[in-house]
């Protein structure tokens, strides 16, 4: 029975997004940036938007204390023009770790997508204040993040009924078969909405893309590194196929 609700569910989300594309296609695509706490999702927000929109801007704040991020942050406009971006990247000659292979050298792309940029609070499926007292904060604070947190993961949730695409990071040195990434992507294929997996931080020397390939083959998975900016053209390439 709950097959058959979950088949309903994605084809509904199917043939809703169906309808948009040919009947009410929107310029741009409203993309959601979704991952666990401590993924990477505001550094690649931040480097997407230092990219193309200004180099100065961020859209949020990177920190080593999880749920930084415990509110939707919406970027509208974002034009990725890889034409453009060969004579405007500040970051195209970045990629120099030894991870990195040939895939990472500047070449030459037309990709090219207008999109509104979400980035969301991180996802979990348990949240302690006892957790945030190892960062330094005291237990008022950390309670009180515990509860932001919480609200940040819901308001995550309901985004996902105005999305037109989700890029789901993954931290590419943990374990990818978490509870968290098991029932996201189960949320994200039951509502049928595209979904490109990123692998990040792929400039660390313990970083394996291929478990996060091996854990979901059925997904395209990209390995990146949003902090350093390597294969962010691939991202990008992939990006302009999916979500136009």
């Amino acid at each position: 029975m709950e097959d058959v609700m979950k088949q309903r569910r994605r084809r509904k989300g199917i043939l809703a997004r169906l309808l948009r594309v040919f009947f009410f296609r929107k310029a741009t695509a409203r993309i959601g940036i979704y991952g666990p706490p401590n993924a990477g999702k505001t550094t690649l927000a931040n480097r997407v938007i230092h990219t193309f929109v200004d180099e100065n801007e961020d859209i949020g704040v990177s920190t080593d204390v999880p749920h930084e991020t415990r509110r939707a942050i919406r970027k509208e406009g974002v034009l990725i023009d890889l034409k453009a971006k060969a004579l405007q990247n500040p970051y195209s000659n970045e990629a120099t770790d030894s991870s990195s292979t040939s895939d990472s050298k500047p070449r030459e792309s037309k990709a090219k997508l207008k999109l509104d940029i979400v980035d969301t609070p991180g996802l979990a499926t348990k949240i302690d204040f006892h957790d945030f007292l190892a960062f330094g904060l005291d237990e008022a604070e950390a309670k009180k993040r515990a509860k932001e947190a919480t609200e940040g993961v819901i308001e995550a949730i309901k985004w996902l009924d105005d999305i037109d695409g989700v890029l789901l990071l993954m931290d590419a040195c943990e374990d990818p078969y978490t509870q968290t990434n098991i029932v996201i992507i189960g949320n994200l294929e039951a509502r049928g909405i595209p979904v490109i997996v990123v692998a990040n931080k792929i400039d660390l020397p313990e970083a394996s893309p291929q478990r996060i390939k091996d854990a979901f083959p059925q997904h395209t998975v990209i390995p990146i590194s949003a902090l350093k900016g390597e294969h962010m053209e691939d991202l990008y390439e992939e990006m302009a196929r999916r979500f136009k």
